[in-house]
């Protein structure tokens, strides 16, 4: 379907297409939604997580932020996710992990039990690099409007984090190797109407 010429998908769809490919991390579904910070992703992993349980399945959402050792590194979510929940469910086991306080700037003492799902969401920057994807998507924004974002929600005293992490990313994304394995590239700040709840807006080449 299209809406002015812009391609229009639906949460529903999408759910729809996940349960038709292969698993490969084991018998989990794996799906990562990738994109810069305050592209929209939160947004977008929530919706489709949504739409795959009103499909039946079981859905795990995962974020890397919870993963991350704050500001200090782009992928440090990475071996974590890895060694606790990858790991894990690859063997057909369940997981356990343990969250980073971003307040207390430290990794929680306790662990999270996590049972192997039929599918697990995971979303965050460089997620889309994750090895056995069933399926992977981008979410993109413009610059100013993803700062804004990230402003309104984390306060302006964090401006010089923001702007340093955002500047980390342009080097993450630069050449597009990182983007490599995307199925689907979304406009995470579409101008044209639609339902968000339902729907969302393709973008050229996904």
């Amino acid at each position: 379907m299209s809406v002015g010429g812009v391609r229009v998908g639906t949460y529903d769809g999408l759910a729809k297409e996940v349960l038709g490919r292969e698993a490969w991390l084991g018998d989990v579904r794996l799906v990562a939604v990738d994109g810069r910070a305050g592209s929209g992703k939160t947004t977008f992993a929530g919706r489709l997580s949504r739409a795959l349980r009103h499909a039946g399945v079981d859905v795990a959402e995962l974020h890397t932020d919870d993963f991350l050792d704050g500001w200090a590194e782009l992928m440090a979510w990475r071996p974590r996710l890895e060694r606790w929940v990858f790991g894990p469910f690859k063997e057909g086991g369940d997981a356990r992990y343990r969250r980073y306080d971003w307040a207390a700037e430290r990794l929680r003492e306790e662990w999270e039990p996590l049972r192997r799902p039929d599918v697990l969401v995971v979303e965050g920057v460089g997620s889309a690099g994750a090895q056995d994807l069933t399926l992977a998507v981008c979410v993109h924004a413009p610059e100013a409007l993803r700062l804004e974002r990230g402003l309104i929600r984390d306060g302006e005293a964090l401006r010089p984090q923001w702007e340093r992490w955002m500047a980390e990313e342009d080097r993450f994304f630069g050449d597009g190797t990182a983007l490599r394995a995307v199925d689907v590239h979304v406009d995470g700040a579409p101008g044209e109407e639609h339902d968000p709840q339902n729907e969302y807006f393709i973008l050229a080449g996904g």
